[in-house]
């Protein structure tokens, strides 16, 4: 499966990522709260009571798009990725309210991303399976800083994604996927029991648990190691930052999830000659 032009591929990869950029705005900013309220449902099911009934139907697809100040539902001409929030200057057509920075970031991040990715990889399963890794920890990374939550409803198929890819060897052999998805969800269980053994507290959920086994199995368990340093040491980076600038408190958790994607996706580009090099020092 490959076009003619790997140029044009590029530019169908750019554009492709800058228009599902805007759709994982949706997915960060609905899915958390679409989770919550399963969970409030399930819960007054266990008590015996009424289940909640919702005032509007909330799903990554109804209601349409809207400003959170005024209720103004977003155009499709204002929904253009990047160019509306130009356009816009960067505020509510309707009441003038500023919109975060946040959305077109995304958006331009998922168009860059994936038109490396397409030149990268060029028009192959491997190139098209590059496009969902990385729109998956995207989602997954915005989502943790927001709510400390990694969704099982994206870690779940991503794993189960990067072994069917790799039934054809896009990215590692089948062996080596399946060993990384085992290995990787291991290996941080037992660091967190570790952990809780020691000191009686929890340093991390096991949607990191679920997320380190979805990268093993699309790049096998030899990009393991360099995605736990990687994540590890910008983590730590990060942590010490925050806590210097912003005065963050030892004892507010930091989400170690948009470390791994982080370094999931430079594993991804870059993970075979970072590991040579890595190896080669010693």
């Amino acid at each position: 499966m490959m076009l003619p032009e790997p140029s044009l591929w590029t530019a169908i990869a750019v554009l492709l990522g800058l228009t599902v950029g805007s759709f994982i705005n949706v997915v960060i900013h609905r899915l958390p709260k679409m989770m919550e309220r399963g969970w409030l449902a399930e819960c007054a099911e266990l008590r015996g009571e009424p289940v909640p009934t919702p005032t509007e139907i909330l799903t990554l697809a109804k209601p349409r798009s809207r400003c959170p100040h005024c209720g103004h539902a977003i155009t499709a001409l204002e929904n253009i990725p990047v160019i509306s929030y130009l356009f816009l200057r960067g505020r509510c057509s309707s009441c003038g309210v500023r919109i975060s920075p946040r959305y077109p970031l995304v958006e331009a991040l998922s168009g860059l991303l994936c038109g490396y990715a397409a030149w990268r990889f060029g028009a192959t399963w491997a190139g098209l399976g590059a496009l969902l890794f990385i729109w998956g920890m995207m989602a997954l990374t915005f989502i943790d800083f927001d709510t400390q939550l990694l969704p099982d409803s994206i870690t779940l198929p991503l794993l189960w994604t990067g072994l069917l890819l790799n039934l054809g060897g896009s990215f590692t052999d089948l062996k080596s996927a399946v060993i990384g998805a085992v290995a990787g969800y291991l290996s941080l269980w037992a660091v967190y029991w570790a952990f809780k053994l020691a000191t009686g507290k929890e340093g991390m959920g096991y949607g990191d648990f679920k997320l380190l086994a979805a990268i093993g199995a699309w790049l096998g368990w030899q990009m393991l190691p360099l995605t736990i340093l990687a994540s590890s040491m910008v983590g730590a980076v990060v942590g010490i930052a925050l806590m210097v600038a912003v005065k963050h408190g030892r004892n507010v958790p930091i989400p170690f999830g948009p470390y791994l994607a982080a370094a999931g996706i430079i594993a991804l580009f870059w993970g075979k000659p970072l590991t040579q090099l890595y190896l080669g020092l010693y």
